[in-house]
């Protein structure tokens, strides 16, 4: 079965409203969400066409995670798989659609946390310096491309902030980027002297060879002088870092996870990081001082006689 009721369908129409409204929740995050609580109606449709959200039940949701371990959905899917059905049965229970919410007593196996691969800072900087030298000639692309790379790693910012952001936006006399982040809270990220030269060069040389009716004061243009999308800024930094040999591949995410643990290297202090980088727990931020320690540690079973 691949089709829901129109009762159905109208209800997903609802909750979508309900999370980007009622919950702020990212276009992305709605998607997501969505989708699993259509997966999960479709697997209750599936034991009778007739059923209703009233019978979910915690056997069901069992049964639907099942299911999908079955088709081997890795463990990071399972448990936002198992995150969203909890959404969803909170949700149908706090409309009065579902008597008991069956959502907290479902468990869920903890995803791995799984180190992210990031540039040595020799690496970063053979990163940085290829773009640059691509821009050597001014082209306006080349130009563009630089000043992507630069402030991915120069403020660790997502890459939907990067592509988000308008001119406006910056403040060059202080080197301050204004970000909007998840659930639409703005912070002010930081950027040094590389950044700023690549943001000039940019908006002198660049940024007036894309612009058009349709660019408003969006930062970063693509070749149409539409804003910039971020398939766009990974393809850019798939495509940079892949020049330097021995690099790992890397996208926009992987250069934020380089700033936040050449960051935590350098000195900063973990809660500073967490401000940069718009983290709403210290727990996520904290998986970056295990990419350090990793690092120490491999360092000292390399050099230390006794290791």
């Amino acid at each position: 079965m691949d089709a829901l009721p129109e009762d159905l369908e109208a209800l997903l129409l609802e909750y979508g409203r309900h999370l980007r409204l009622g919950r702020n929740r990212s276009a992305h995050t709605v998607r997501a969400y969505v989708g699993d609580a259509r997966s999960l109606l479709l697997h209750l449709c599936s034991r009778a066409a007739d059923s209703g959200v009233g019978e979910i039940d915690l056997p069901l949701l069992r049964s639907w995670l099942s299911v999908q371990s079955g088709a081997g959905a890795a463990r990071t899917t399972m448990a936002r798989r198992a995150s969203a059905a909890r959404t969803f049965t909170a949700w149908l229970t706090h409309t009065g659609r579902l008597a008991i919410d069956p959502g907290p007593r479902l468990g869920s196996a903890r995803a791995h946390r799984v180190l992210p691969s990031v540039l040595g800072r020799e690496q970063a900087a053979d990163v940085m310096d290829a773009a640059q030298s691509g821009a050597a000639q001014h082209d306006p692309m080349a130009l563009r491309d630089r000043l992507i790379v630069e402030l991915l790693y120069a403020t660790g910012i997502r890459v939907s902030e990067l592509c988000g952001l308008d001119i406006d936006d910056i403040d060059r006399e202080r080197r301050l980027a204004r970000v909007l982040g998840k659930g639409n809270k703005e912070r002010a990220v930081p950027f040094g002297a590389p950044a700023d030269e690549a943001l000039e060069s940019w908006l002198r040389s660049g940024r007036p060879a894309f612009a058009n009716a349709e660019s408003g004061r969006a930062l970063l243009l693509g070749r149409r002088g539409r804003r910039l999308d971020q398939r766009q800024a990974r393809t850019v930094v798939h495509e940079v870092v892949s020049a330097i040999p021995g690099a790992p591949d890397l996208g926009p995410h992987g250069l934020r996870h380089t700033a936040a643990t050449h960051l935590l290297e350098g000195g900063a202090d973990l809660r500073i990081v967490q401000e940069l980088l718009g983290h709403a727990s210290m727990a996520t931020t904290q998986l970056y001082t295990h990419v350090s320690v990793e690092r120490l540690r491999n360092v000292h079973d390399q050099a230390h006689p006794r290791a």
